[in-house]
């Protein structure tokens, strides 16, 4: 199958006052209709800015580049900023990672939600606002039409999060990014999102691109999972794979911290990964990972070499574990 977005060598560099900061680093993946990558490691590894980077939705102080970056056969790298926005919103959304910042506190729900509609369909107020309460309704928000009056502060969390799924709805978009969504709620309205942003995909046969740190929201909702650290993908796999027989230390690392339902016992230690994400200004050589590694010896100070086994790819001087 074609995949709907294809990245490829995906760069970004950042010039700041200390130089040049390389936030992502020749980061390649790939996403089919109707499935499902997810975009995993801790936080400041890069997968934010590889989620604006697609989108267009830089910083001025950033440069992007790639070898190829398409979307639907599109080359967004090379394509103008009419192209660009015409498919941003319309054909491509991206849900933000905190809905209190991302709405904009001046407008009501229903003034955000049929502005994007109207722009890219040329529909009226009133189809607008149709479409508008249909896909609330669709994200269980109940009462649409009289959310429609009110301003972000008015909602709660949970219901701010999902207005914002409705809105990267409202075109029909064949690719949703989704930034963290669920991190500022708590467990329970964790689960509906994540349930909800699945429903939603088999029901209107949308890719999903969906960042995230947490390995439990993976094995639940990931067709494929591509492990970001300092700015580029240490391994990526099937999810089944990859839970299975994980072979990057980083990708087992992250394992290790999180408790197994049936095998961590109450009150049991769980793993951590020592040390800090290194700074990524000026030039950086050999595994960024090594000064966090058990396994780690000289051979890491030279540039890791790339293993591929079937379907499954990773980044280290060591081969299959």
């Amino acid at each position: 199958m074609t995949a709907l977005l294809q990245v490829e060598g995906l760069t970004v560099d950042i010039a700041v006052p200390a130089g040049t900061l390389h936030a992502v680093r020749d980061v390649s993946f790939s996403v089919e209709k109707g499935k499902t990558l997810c975009l995993v490691g801790e936080s400041g590894c890069g997968k934010s800015m590889t989620a604006l980077a697609m989108m267009g939705l830089l910083p001025k102080a950033a440069r992007r580049n790639a070898r190829r970056l398409e979307f639907a056969g599109i080359d967004l790298a090379g394509a103008g900023r009419k192209v660009v926005n015409d498919l941003r919103g319309a054909h491509m959304s991206m849900i933000f990672q905190e809905p209190m910042t991302a709405l904009n506190p001046s407008y009501t729900i229903g003034n955000q939600m049929m502005e994007v509609y109207r722009r890219h369909k040329g529909a009226t107020a009133a189809e607008a606002r149709e479409r508008a309460v249909f896909l609330l309704g669709k994200v269980g928000i109940a009462s649409a039409g009289d959310r429609l009056g009110q301003y972000p502060h008015q909602l709660s969390g949970g219901l701010r999060q999902r207005v914002m799924i409705a809105m990267a709805l409202m075109c029909g978009p064949a690719l949703i990014v989704a930034d963290e969504p669920t991190t500022a709620l708590d467990v329970t309205i964790q689960a509906q999102i994540l349930l909800l942003l699945k429903d939603l995909q088999r029901e209107f046969g949308m890719a999903l691109v969906l960042i995230t740190h947490d390995l439990g929201v993976v094995a639940r909702i990931a067709d494929r999972v591509a492990v970001m650290y300092a700015g580029a993908v240490v391994e990526h796999a099937p999810t089944v794979e990859l839970f299975a027989a994980p072979q990057h230390p980083y990708t087992r690392a992250l394992m290790e911290c999180i408790p197994v339902p049936g095998r961590t016992l109450p009150g049991e230690r769980l793993g951590s990964i020592p040390g800090n994400i290194p700074a990524l200004i000026g030039t950086v050589t050999g595994c960024a990972f090594r000064d966090r590694c058990a396994l780690a010896d000289a051979s890491c100070a030279a540039e890791p070499p790339r293993h591929l086994a079937g379907d499954h790819g990773w980044a280290c001087v060591r081969g299959a574990v």
